[in-house]
């Protein structure tokens, strides 16, 4: 059956952005994921990125992560802009700023929408858009000593 968007669930939420943060602690894909809950949601999409142990043909060993103070209303700002694209029930983005090893998560996004494909390009649109416009800098260390910055945007 086709959907017809007259119900109201198969409609964004008044307020659908549920979560935004930049944090310093660990993150959790629980908090995250309860965040986004809504009952007119047909589909959830959850994206997370994690430090992995290679980046351009090197071992990386740590990296760390830093913020400018308005990464957070530039966070704020792209959630909104997928928001007004999309059928959004709910939203919720986490970023990790510090020093992160092999194996943490440092980026949780997640979006609820009333089916799953508009749930997927949401959670799309939201993970790419945070990498290219939030203020958020990767500063990575290599096993061979070198070092290098990634600027976010």
């Amino acid at each position: 059956m086709a959907p017809t968007y007259d119900h109201p669930g198969e409609r964004a939420a008044d307020d659908p952005i549920r979560l935004l943060a930049i944090r310093d602690t660990p993150l959790s894909l629980d908090e995250v994921f309860r965040a986004v809950g809504d009952d007119a949601a047909g589909g959830t999409a959850l994206f997370v990125g994690t430090v992995r142990n290679h980046d351009g043909g090197a071992d990386v060993d740590a990296l760390g992560y830093s913020s400018h103070p308005t990464a957070e209303a530039e966070l704020r700002r792209v959630a909104e802009k997928v928001v007004a694209d999309f059928p959004v029930r709910a939203l919720a983005a986490v970023h990790r700023v510090g020093d992160l090893t092999v194996g943490d998560l440092a980026v949780v996004v997640a979006v609820s929408c009333p089916h799953r494909a508009e749930a997927f390009a949401a959670c799309r649109k939201l993970i790419d858009d945070l990498k290219h416009e939030v203020p958020i800098w990767k500063h990575q260390r290599f096993s061979d000593g070198t070092e290098e910055w990634v600027g976010a945007c």
